[in-house]
């Protein structure tokens, strides 16, 4: 009876400290799965990402502990497996196996896949561990709402008439003027040369875009630009600058007592209200006989639209086809369709004198509503649109106020000896391309880059507009339900730690699966025969070499007098 005890006492041991072992890997993983995303404390993740080598080091030896300790847990429930009646195949599977070894005898393939596979997770035990207890990166994502004033509507347009009925000759002729000008030219400017490959970052307003707006505003505090309050007159379309209002909020998660790690650095992704345009641009030749151009007074005869200009010339009449240049635009208010009088709109343009390159063209400006995927990463907001959305007929009025940025714009950027938008064809055509444009020039590309210059200008004068209806003061209770829409988003935190999406979790978890289960199957099978053989005083070890070699020298005129201390002195005296 003596040797029952002690033997339950280790073979309890074993099993306790396997339950510790498996419950710790198991609780975490579940933990993980549960809660879907886990951080270390903050002062941990920032130590990480100082020391990197050390701490992974400190997670390896950790690692390796837990491995040491499992491997003896194996060893120790096959020794007590082998104390009792077994066959010699098995004996030396359980002996190969507590020596970490294995068999290979086709045989007995049951007993040689059993020992690879048991060899292989004792193996895999400490990489197991390294990968379960190793934190990584990624992003914690945070779920984000807030409203934006609704360009779509006719709520708006009928706000936006208003407005233009009582300001738009007075209060907006002064410091607003000058921002539409600059910025729907530096936006045209930035989208063309993006064309050519040209990295574009337009700024507005404190805020930096990458390469256009998209006609929208920033919705995320630190990005948003401007902390100016506005003036009394410095709001909707006379806005010259200031703080537009941010309201975006936090989504309460879905285990809100699990907070979210401040982290190395955040970005995010947002879903707002945009507006763009498809610009076609194209010459006018005779198969259009509803467009007649005058070049004697530089004018275009469509629906009555006329546009002056003064610019200089010589004794004769001419400029110089080398110092001054003239680029003429007479905006259209109106479709090429007839019956559309709410879709686009159209401009007429022809160069002269240094910007001869430039035909008598036509472009096409379709604006249209879209729904833009928003980046906001690295102190810069990149756009991409998508589902764009005709105007319609409550739109007009958004589609008058962009046609009349369009009109401001080709009047102010002509001077006396040059045009800006020339200036831009010219230059960025002349720096990106390897043709000169003084030769052979090709007519697509100056086209698609006068369709981009556009489609800048179209988008920036959205940004205004939208700027000055959300800066601080413009609303002052807020932006009314019938002129806001939803945004949604999402705010990520790059951080460090688990995750489950990471798969490899579960390959790492199944060597410790494996080994836990043979430890089991042997301790339940060691428990049920020491209850059976509860009154046999078991001291032989199979595993043990000395007591092998005693065990194969007995015979039956040869009595041992057992294996345990006193014992084995006594057989070594025979």
């Amino acid at each position: 009876m003596a040797g029952f005890p002690t033997n339950s006492l280790r073979l309890a041991a074993v099993i306790s400290g396997k339950i510790i072992i498996l419950a710790f890997g198991y609780g975490f993983l579940e933990a993980v799965l549960h809660f879907e995303y886990l951080a270390p404390p903050n002062q941990v993740g920032n130590l990480w990402r100082l020391y990197p080598e050390e701490l992974t080091m400190v997670v390896t030896l950790i690692a390796t502990v837990l491995s040491v300790a499992t491997t003896i847990s194996v060893k120790e429930a096959l020794r007590h497996r082998m104390r009792h009646p077994i066959s010699l195949v098995q004996l030396s599977t359980g002996i190969s196996l507590s020596q970490g070894s294995h068999i290979m005898r086709p045989g007995y393939l049951r007993l040689t896949l059993l020992t690879l596979v048991v060899y292989g997770a004792l193996k895999l035990l400490t990489a197991g561990w390294t990968i379960i207890l190793t934190p990584t990166y990624f992003l914690w994502p945070i779920q984000l709402n807030r409203s934006e004033l609704d360009m779509s509507g006719s709520a708006f347009s009928t706000l936006l008439h208003n407005e233009l009925l009582v300001k738009w000759g007075t209060q907006v002729q002064g410091n607003s003027f000058e921002v539409i000008d600059i910025g729907s030219m530096l936006s045209g400017v930035a989208a063309a040369g993006y064309t050519f490959g040209v990295p574009g970052i337009f700024n507005f307003n404190g805020a930096k875009y990458n390469t256009s707006t998209q006609g929208i505003v920033p919705t995320i505090e630190e990005y948003s630009g401007s902390n100016g309050v506005p003036n009394v007159n410095g709001t909707r379309l006379g806005f010259c600058g200031g703080n537009v209002t941010v309201s975006t909020i936090a989504i309460p998660p879905k285990h809100a007592h699990v907070s979210a790690p401040q982290g190395f650095g955040t970005n995010y992704s947002m879903w707002q209200q945009g507006l763009t345009a498809d610009v076609v641009c194209g010459p006018i030749n005779s198969s259009q006989p509803q467009y007649v151009w005058d070049t004697s007074n530089s004018s275009i005869i469509c629906t009555l639209a006329t546009q002056e200009y003064v610019t200089i010339l010589d004794a004769s009449g001419n400029g110089s086809s080398s110092g001054s240049g003239f680029l003429p635009s007479v905006i259209c208010p109106g479709p090429m369709t007839i019956n559309q009088t709410y879709t686009s709109f159209l401009i007429f343009t022809q160069g002269f004198d240094k910007y001869n390159f430039l035909n008598a063209s036509v472009c096409e400006v379709i604006p249209k509503l879209t729904t833009v995927n928003v980046n906001y990463s690295n102190n810069l907001i990149s756009s991409v649109s998508t589902s764009p959305i005709p105007f319609q007929s409550e739109n007009v009025q958004l589609l008058s106020f962009i046609a009349g940025v369009a009109k401001y714009q080709v009047i102010n950027s002509q001077g006396l000896v040059s045009s800006t938008i020339g200036d831009t064809l010219y230059s960025t055509y002349t720096s990106m391309t390897n043709g000169s444009i003084n030769g052979t020039i090709d007519q697509t590309d100056v086209y698609l880059e006068l369709e981009e210059y556009w489609c800048g200008v179209v988008e920036f004068s959205a940004t205004f507009l939208r700027s000055g209806f959300v800066a601080v003061g413009s609303f002052p209770d807020g932006i009314p339900n019938n002129l806001s829409s939803q945004v949604n988003g999402t705010m990520y935190i790059s951080t460090i730690g688990w995750t489950m999406r990471s798969p490899t979790y579960l390959v790492a978890i199944l060597p410790l699966t494996i080994l836990t289960i043979l430890i089991f199957t042997c301790a339940l099978y060691s428990t049920v025969q020491a209850w059976k053989h509860c009154n046999q005083k078991l001291t032989f070890d199979a595993s043990n070499t000395l007591h092998l070699i005693m065990a194969a020298a007995g015979s039956p005129s040869l009595e041992l007098a057992g294996f345990n201390r006193r014992g084995i002195l006594a057989n070594e005296g025979v």
